[in-house]
């Protein structure tokens, strides 16, 4: 009867008909006995109970068969629905961090690249540098060319921060000051390793309202460390390069909102070693950008926008293929301005 009524069943059913014919021909095969009734498998009676009860109901009832294939459907259903919904919202956000990425010509930056020619080197408008106090270089791994440079073209300190590589950069004429710890948005360990914040950091230093440029690239913790520095700090800044990462996180566009109310995105590159279709319209995850006051940017209304990409970028991987944007993105020229 079993079999019969299985051949007339979807799978789902069948497999609750399979688990019936499993235990009568195991109960042929192992009769209970003073020996072996412990090794049998008593704790499925319930199961095979409900299942002889549900499979007598399935063939006496069809609608039961059609309700149950109604769920499944429906059930199917939210999860592609979910799915859609999921990834729709998450390509609308990228739109969003795209959207905020709209590089501005200002008509007094002279850039000029700093650092590494490739990876390590960053763009700054050279001639709004000067006057310089000291000069902040936040992950520096072995070497700091950046901070190399600037502190022996300025002949200013660079404070250096990284509580996750060892290793303590030196550079030849000019002055480095290494802190083993991390920027982050709150003080304290985490862990074996002691994170604290912009504000905190700058104030230690003497260095508040002092004339300073910030170079960071510190894998993702850039978030929170500049959501939780405050307007008046950020705002105090003339000149913060950076390499941004990620694409899928909602505070991603919290923080470049947060920065364009005092600053103007002047330069855009996408970091080769990071380019993915997953992070679509953006070709990459990750991103070099450089940020000047609007106190001393000037726009050029006259200039295209968003601006093109500077020639003195460069891969940051010379033998990769690169991944930069292909097309002009237009956007309304006050939303900048």
């Amino acid at each position: 009867m079993l079999q019969n009524a299985a051949s007339r069943l979807p799978l789902s059913h069948s497999v609750i008909l399979s688990i019936t014919r499993w235990h009568l021909l195991y109960s042929k095969a192992h009769p209970l006995s003073r020996d072996n009734q412990h090794t049998s498998v008593p704790f499925l009676s319930p199961l095979i109970s409900q299942a002889y009860f549900l499979a007598s109901r399935l063939q006496r009832r069809p609608s039961i068969r059609i309700a149950f294939v109604v769920i499944a459907l429906v059930a199917a259903a939210a999860v592609v629905i979910g799915d859609f919904v999921r990834s729709a919202a998450a390509r609308r956000l990228r739109e969003a961090i795209l959207a905020e990425l709209q590089p501005v010509a200002l008509k007094n930056c002279t850039l000029k690249r700093f650092g590494s020619a490739n990876d390590g080197g960053y763009l700054m408008c050279e001639n709004l540098i000067g006057p310089l106090d000291a000069a902040y270089s936040y992950g520096v791994g072995s070497n700091d060319d950046w901070g190399c440079e600037v502190s022996c073209r300025y002949h200013v300190p660079v404070h250096q921060y990284d509580c996750f590589d060892p290793a303590r950069p030196t550079c030849n004429g000019g002055t480095f000051v290494f802190h083993n710890e991390c920027v982050g948005n709150r003080s304290g360990y985490r862990g074996s390793r002691f994170f604290d914040t912009l504000e905190n950091q700058i104030r230690r230093n003497g260095d508040t309202d002092r004339r300073l440029i910030i170079k960071m690239d510190i894998e993702g913790a850039e978030w929170d460390s500049l959501l939780a520095a405050p307007d008046e700090l950020l705002a105090s800044i003339p000149q913060i390069t950076m390499e941004m990462h990620g694409f899928d996180d909602p505070k991603i566009v919290e923080v470049l909102r947060k920065l364009k109310r005092n600053f103007y995105l002047v330069n855009l590159h996408f970091n080769n070693w990071s380019c993915t279709p997953k992070a679509a319209p953006l070709p990459a995850w990750a991103y070099q950008v450089h940020w000047v006051n609007k106190r001393i940017g000037v726009p050029d209304p006259a200039a295209p926008f968003p601006a093109p990409m500077s020639p003195l970028n460069a891969p940051d991987s010379p033998t990769w293929p690169d991944c930069q944007l292909r097309t002009p993105r237009l956007a309304a020229r006050h939303e900048f301005y």
